[in-house]
């Protein structure tokens, strides 16, 4: 029997609060809460109700907002809340319309070649998916589009899993106030937000999902994208969430060198630290570009396996790795993989904070842009203080190797003719 389509009591709420006085409102809350869902019904509703009306749903890179809505939420929803609807799509301008003339437009905002591209046209609608990863000045210039004349009242909307309390979203919909000035906001009634879980949400989700796959994330992991709390920036962390993202990018320039940071775990298991695997890579413009996180706990043949694969795919220069612990034996490991891996060893004679410090200077210039979102090497990377600093934080000790010798004079990368 085809199943019908029915809200839950928390997307209901939901959906009065879009459709209340409020222009602007951000759904925010744990992960898989139905926050996207909701939202893209609610666009398809609107540009049903008024022909030849345009609504743009833009993300941080537009490759990601065609993957997670055009591809995956967008037709689940047609096929449970409009089934039979007809859309068709333009490649081309990266758009889909409806029978009765609307648009929705899909589209990036991490380069202004591709926000360009969107923002040459007025919207009756913006949604700003997963708005953590968008800096304030972006969303602020797509704004501006929020024009078109149709009979429908213009609106922003904007959800995301929360990010710490630093984040301009926080300080924009939580405390109303500028994110610039810090100001009151002059008309905070025109901003409205609404907490979801995925605990509203149990009917729709896998099972085990809530007990086994939420419940097992770090407390911190667990407060945000179970819960969907704002976190407190930690007082003395050497990195911020809102550092990270404001330099956030889709894709890297072309790079002089590119290093595999290793930290291998001493010992295998589920109850093991993870083997950190982080590649990097620094541009002729001088700046450093995160490209991967290959983390993973397993048996050195298996973490081996996985720093060649991460060699292979970025055709790196060197493999660097800390070898306090394994001694020789890393290198034996590795090679053991790729007979001709350029390898070099590293030892920690400083702490790790002292060693963390160089390149958390590098993220506060600004010369330091994660290539995509790596969620468990940035969690690590906003929880890590001097009071911290005796643990073993594996993928930012990757990081932080392989961005050190990439902060070493080297000749640009040899390419044979």
């Amino acid at each position: 029997m085809k199943r019908a389509f029915v809200k839950t009591a928390a997307q209901q709420r939901a959906i009065r609060l879009l459709s209340g006085p409020s222009r602007f409102v951000m759904l925010y809350g744990g992960s898989r809460s139905g926050k996207t869902f909701i939202l893209v019904y609610a666009i398809l509703v609107r540009a049903l109700r008024a022909a030849g009306s345009r609504h743009a749903i833009l993300r941080l890179h537009a490759n990601t907002v065609r993957q997670s809505i055009r591809f995956d939420t967008l037709p689940k929803v047609v096929k449970l809340a409009f089934p039979g609807l007809g859309l068709s799509e333009s490649k081309v301008d990266q758009l889909i319309r409806l029978p009765n003339g609307s648009e929705l437009w899909f589209g990036g905002l991490d380069t202004e070649e591709r926000a360009d591209k969107i923002l040459g046209k007025e919207f009756a609608t913006i949604y700003f998916n997963e708005c953590s990863e968008l800096g304030f000045e972006a969303v602020s210039t797509a704004l501006t589009r929020l024009a078109q004349r149709t009979a429908l009242k213009n609106r922003a909307w904007f959800d995301c899993n929360p990010a710490g309390k630093s984040h301009w979203s926080y300080r924009l919909f939580i405390e109303r106030r500028d994110p610039v000035s810090g100001l009151p906001l002059p008309f905070p009634d025109n901003y409205a937000s609404m907490l979801l879980n995925p605990a509203e949400n149990r009917e729709n989700l896998p099972e085990g999902y809530l007990e086994e796959t939420l419940a097992g994330l770090t407390e911190r992991q667990r407060l945000r994208f179970q819960e969907g709390a704002w976190l407190d920036d930690l007082s003395g962390a050497l990195w911020s969430t809102a550092m990270i993202e404001r330099s956030r990018v889709e894709a890297a320039p072309s790079l002089e060198r590119i290093v595999i940071g290793v930290d291998p775990a001493v010992t295998s298991g589920k109850d093991s630290d993870e083997t950190g695997i982080v590649t990097a890579g620094r541009g002729a413009d001088g700046h450093y570009y995160v490209l991967a996180d290959a983390s993973c706990r397993e048996r050195p043949a298996g973490w081996a396996a996985r720093v060649r694969d991460e060699y292979r795919r970025f055709r790196a220069d060197r493999v660097v790795a800390e070898v306090n612990n394994g001694g020789d034996l890393v290198e034996t490991v590795l090679r053991s993989q790729e007979l001709d891996l350029p390898f070099r060893q590293v030892r920690a004679m400083r702490g790790k904070i002292a060693r963390a410090e160089p390149v958390a200077a590098l993220y506060e210039q600004g010369k330091v842009h994660h290539v995509g979102c790596f969620r468990e090497l940035e969690e690590q990377m906003t929880s890590f203080t001097p009071q911290t600093g005796t643990g073993s934080p594996d993928r930012l000790d990757a990081l932080v190797w392989a961005m050190t010798v990439l902060m070493e004079p080297a000749s640009p990368r040899f390419i044979p003719a």
